[in-house]
C-alpha cells in the first residue's frame, strides 16, 4: 500500500513540475561553431541555441 500511494505522489510531483510549455517538444541538437541548431523531432520547428542547452520554449506555432 506505501508503495503505491509513494507512485500516486511521484506522479503528482511530476504533474506538477513539468513545463507544459515544452511538453511535447523533443529538441535534438546539431553543433556547429559557438551556437548550435535545434530541431524538435515532434514539430519540425528550428532555432538556434547555445550549445547543450536546448529552448525552453515551444516554437511549434511559429512554423
Amino acid at each position: 500500500m506505501v508503495i503505491i500511494v509513494g507512485i500516486v505522489i511521484a506522479l503528482i510531483v511530476i504533474a506538477v513540475l513539468a513545463n507544459p510549455a515544452t511538453r511535447h517538444c523533443r529538441w535534438r541538437e546539431y553543433p556547429g561553431g559557438g551556437q548550435s541548431r535545434w530541431r524538435c523531432a515532434a514539430c519540425g520547428a528550428e532555432t538556434t541555441a547555445p550549445r547543450g542547452t536546448p529552448p525552453k520554449v515551444c516554437l511549434r506555432n511559429t512554423v
